[in-house]
């Protein structure tokens, strides 16, 4: 096997890789968020990129999900493990929790949805009645398990547009919808891998509370009382601490895929 790590507003780079090289790729579908950074942790091979590009400056929107997906593709990997950074819509989904999503309802708009959209002799369908990689999240799974991580071990990804953060009506809706958790990258990074046949996760850390979701002060202002507005610069703090714990967590998945793993 040969896994890649994505990351994004979490987890800007993996420490501790040998043999490490740098590629630019380039792909039938444009030019990848950034440069492919492979190596080497306890034989297993990984490779390691950052959808939103280092630093941090292609939004949710225009990230090439695409030309990201099929470099991973041309540089044979088989796992893909998706590090974020999300919202918490359910009660359960409190900040600083991680979780390992099974569902996603998409949301977004406008996406290069599909590989499927060029002149070919027949359409190519593909189940996704379960998005994410059951194999994969058991072993994430077990990885939060090990290190007593608070976490939850499903829960439905709602995948909203971005990159501004959404209305308190609309996490309403997203809350009826079924949603647990509400980010801005699974769609369509997760039915790309799966045309690709290359099985993919997440592993999901709760930065915030979505508009109006949890158990939040209210305040009042003017004459109507209003859900405490979500701090950019708490989100940026949980980001910093969720990052080490991100790092610690990636590694203890990597050796559990030693050379022999099918």
């Amino acid at each position: 096997m040969k896994l890649a790590i994505i990351g994004g507003s979490l987890l800007k780079q993996i420490n501790g890789l040998s043999n490490v090289s740098e590629e630019i790729l380039t792909t039938p579908f444009g030019s990848p968020s950034d440069k492919f950074t492979s190596g080497n942790v306890d034989g297993v091979d990984v490779v390691y990129f950052n959808r939103h590009g280092v630093p941090h400056h292609i939004a949710p929107h225009q990230i090439n999900y695409k030309a990201n997906m099929f470099a991973l593709k041309i540089l044979e990997v088989t796992h893909v493990l998706a590090v974020t950074a999300v919202g918490g819509i359910s009660v359960n989904m409190s900040p600083m929790k991680w979780v390992v999503p099974d569902q996603i309802i998409d949301y977004t708009y406008g996406r290069m949805q599909t590989y499927n959209d060029i002149d070919d002799d027949h359409v190519h369908h593909i189940d996704f009645s379960y998005p994410f990689d059951e194999i994969l999240c058991e072993e994430v799974i077990s990885v939060l398990e090990t290190e007593s991580c608070d976490f939850e071990p499903r829960g439905t990804y709602g995948a909203t547009q971005g990159p501004r953060l959404e209305t308190v009506a609309e996490i309403k809706r997203m809350q009826r919808d079924g949603c647990d958790i509400v980010g801005m990258t699974a769609m369509p990074e997760a039915s790309l891998a799966r045309e690709l046949d290359i099985s993919y996760a997440q592993m999901s850390l709760v930065v915030n509370w979505a508009a109006g979701a949890g158990p939040l002060p209210d305040v009042i202002v003017g004459q109507q009382q209003r859900h405490e507005i979500i701090s950019m610069e708490e989100i940026g703090n949980r980001i910093a601490e969720g990052n080490a714990m991100a790092d610690r967590l990636v590694k203890n998945l990597i050796s559990r895929f030693g050379p022999d793993t099918v």
